[in-house]
């Protein structure tokens, strides 16, 4: 990563998603010194087998899980933007919503989700293809050129980011080595207690899978991302 950076923003659609997918980038970056906010898009209202919850409960519960999640890794700032959980469309107020927050916040770097399908139905979940994808527009041009969402001036000014990193679970262009960050990326998961259950279970498969994505480079625990640096 460039030493330039010193700002970074991951945006992803759920509660736990910034976790799951980067929770060790995220601590790595916090004990290297930069400050790293989170745009949460979804209220994660409808993550939940249990037919006794409702999903105004539900959301609360979520919001409070990731707060404390980011508290655990050191993230300075969680922002929700609220919509319902598996409803996400890329819509005009959506991509305005993202494209506020990065010009508010003015991160160096963006760490989102995959806007593609792949043989991981997590990473195929639809709210994470439509965030991911919206994301990448508002980087590029929206957030950048002062036309786009003239309503945003002059409080929010244009923001170029300069690098972006995009979750990938298959040939990954960067691996991130988290080796001495790994407990707190299972302390923050933890704190998700609604989505993880018997996190004992989950635990021995989050670390099965970033040995995995680690093992290649020599190191123990590693977690993965295709790289985009902006033009300036």
């Amino acid at each position: 990563m460039s030493e330039t950076i010193d700002k970074v923003m991951v945006i992803t659609a759920h509660p736990d998603d910034s976790e799951f997918g980067a929770g060790g980038t995220v601590a790595r970056m916090v004990k290297d010194g930069r400050e790293v906010s989170y745009v949460i898009a979804t209220n994660g209202n409808k993550g939940s087998g249990d037919r006794t919850m409702t999903p105004e409960r539900l959301a609360q519960i979520r919001a409070e899980e990731q707060r404390n999640a980011a508290r655990a890794l050191g993230v300075a700032r969680v922002h929700f933007l609220g919509y319902p959980d598996c409803e996400l469309e890329d819509t005009r107020a959506f991509r305005l919503d993202i494209t506020r927050e990065i010009r508010r916040w003015r991160p160096d770097l963006v760490i989102t989700m995959s806007p593609h399908r792949t043989y991981n139905l997590y990473a195929s979940h639809r709210d994470h293809r439509i965030v991911a994808g919206a994301a990448l527009d508002c980087i590029y041009p929206l957030a950048r050129d002062h036309m786009s969402f003239p309503e945003l001036m002059p409080e929010h000014e244009p923001h170029k980011v300069r690098e972006i990193y995009v979750m990938q679970w298959e040939n990954p262009h960067l691996v991130v080595d988290i080796t001495d960050v790994m407990d707190l990326k299972l302390k923050a998961l933890a704190c998700h207690v609604s989505q993880v259950g018997d996190f004992a279970g989950v635990e021995a498969r989050i670390r099965e899978r970033a040995a995995e994505i680690g093992r290649p480079n020599g190191y123990a625990y590693a977690e993965s991302f295709d790289r985009i640096t902006m033009p300036r």
